[in-house]
């Protein structure tokens, strides 16, 4: 009976020891230092009225599962977040949320009757109505377009597509250009 009562103390012990050693992550935390500083739409518009940068957007999904893939593995590779973090103001913007955006004197909002679900004005003019996810708009320091571009990458393309637009090779240079002589 000694054994059995043993046995179960140590593994309640085990349990407890785990349990503090490894607790689960949240969301309410501060993120990890070299994660991707994410802003809402507005914040990093105002943020570049004050101190000027390129705009990247992350346009998702709640659905998408290549969204949520990019989410997992690229947005958390170091040398992205670090590059994200120095060169850009890094907005996720779900296409189908249904808060009103105001931008540039205009309220954009959420229109139920585009798209399969509905989508949000801004997404679908950043996207010129082509609505694929994950789809990423770079923008310039005044918030106009630079590119649109469509589809998962892992982390060595997308560093090598945000040193693309960072670095301001899109000025003389096509994409096709720039990633073959690289």
């Amino acid at each position: 009976m000694k054994k059995v009562y043993l046995a179960l103390s140590l593994g309640a012990t085990a349990f407890l020891v785990w349990a503090f050693v490894n607790p689960q992550t949240n969301n309410t935390t501060a993120p990890d230092h070299g994660a991707i500083k994410w802003y809402s739409f507005e914040e990093a518009v105002a943020l570049s009225a004050k101190k000027p940068k390129k705009m990247f957007i992350d346009v998702y999904t709640d659905w998408c599962g290549w969204c949520k893939k990019m989410d997992q593995s690229t947005f958390t590779d170091p040398q992205v977040a670090e590059f994200m973090n120095r060169n850009f103001y890094a907005v996720k913007f779900n296409a189908e949320q249904k808060e009103l955006v105001q931008f540039k004197g205009h309220e954009l909002k959420y229109m139920p009757n585009a798209g399969r679900r509905g989508v949000h004005e801004l997404a679908y003019a950043l996207l010129d109505g082509r609505l694929g996810y994950p789809s990423f708009v770079y923008l310039d320091e005044n918030q106009n377009r630079i590119s649109i571009s469509p589809g998962f990458k892992n982390g060595d393309v997308m560093l090598k597509e945000l040193r693309y637009i960072a670095e301001g090779h899109f000025k003389n240079k096509t994409w096709e250009e720039y990633s073959n002589s690289k």
